[in-house]
């Protein structure tokens, strides 16, 4: 099934789909999810903290190269390298643009949680340094000396302690009020807009592909499997 833009997406599935069979369509390898008649699409907030998603599973892939540096074990540079160039694609130029280009003003403009605004863009603004460094010192091959290595563990480690309370806090405060400073009309006009950008950016699917890609470095890395994570007790 083509993936639907536009308002088209954000709508209830009404006429012809409401007696239709549930429609099974494919979120990730080897993953389906069931699509019901009537099912509503993903609101303009919902949108933005299932992106968050993405970039938690990136978290874990940072703690797992942390651990493997701690551990002095192998580092599979290429699968850190590309969650770093998963974050500079998908996160910074394309999920922080839209809060910086659009949620950001629209609290300064009404004068809420300004100074909590002023932090999460001053955390954009570092974590793209982060990322940076990241990303050359994963260039080509794993960090060869310890003084390397070290510095790798620090940049990862700066990044996940400020981008996990970050994400927390834009999902528990900032998102649930930004619904509160537009109408409802102009909250569906900016859902468009995301869906228009991620789809400008990404193509149709866009981030279905992104799913994709975090979990083939989850594998490259040795943590897809979800079971791992169950404490035997």
């Amino acid at each position: 099934m083509a993936p639907q833009s536009g308002a088209s997406r954000r709508s209830l599935l009404k006429g012809a789909l409401a007696v239709a069979p549930a429609v099974l369509v494919a979120d990730s390898p080897g993953l389906a999810r069931v699509l019901q008649p009537q099912e509503q699409e993903v609101s303009t907030v919902e949108d933005l903290m299932r992106e968050h998603g993405v970039l938690r599973r990136v978290l874990l892939i940072y703690r797992e190269a942390m651990r493997r540096i701690d551990a002095k074990a192998d580092l599979p540079a290429a699968a850190v390298a590309g969650a770093a160039g998963l974050v500079r694609r998908f996160v910074e130029d394309y999920h922080e643009k839209l809060e910086e280009d659009y949620l950001f003003p629209r609290f300064r403009k009404a004068a809420t949680l300004v100074d909590l605004v002023n932090v999460l863009q001053g955390q954009h603004n570092q974590g793209r340094v982060l990322t940076s460094d990241i990303q050359k010192l994963t260039a080509g091959a794993a960090p060869a000396n310890a003084a390397d290595r070290a510095r790798l563990h620090e940049r990862l480690q700066l990044f996940i302690r400020m981008y996990a309370p970050h994400a927390a806090r834009e999902d528990t405060v900032l998102f649930p009020a930004f619904k509160t400073l537009v109408s409802a009309n102009e909250y569906d006009a900016l859902g468009d807009e995301f869906e228009k950008k991620e789809q400008q950016l990404f193509g149709e699917g866009g981030f279905e592909k992104n799913v994709q890609e975090v979990a083939a470095l989850e594998k490259q890395i040795g943590i897809y499997d979800l079971a791992q994570f169950t404490p035997k007790l």
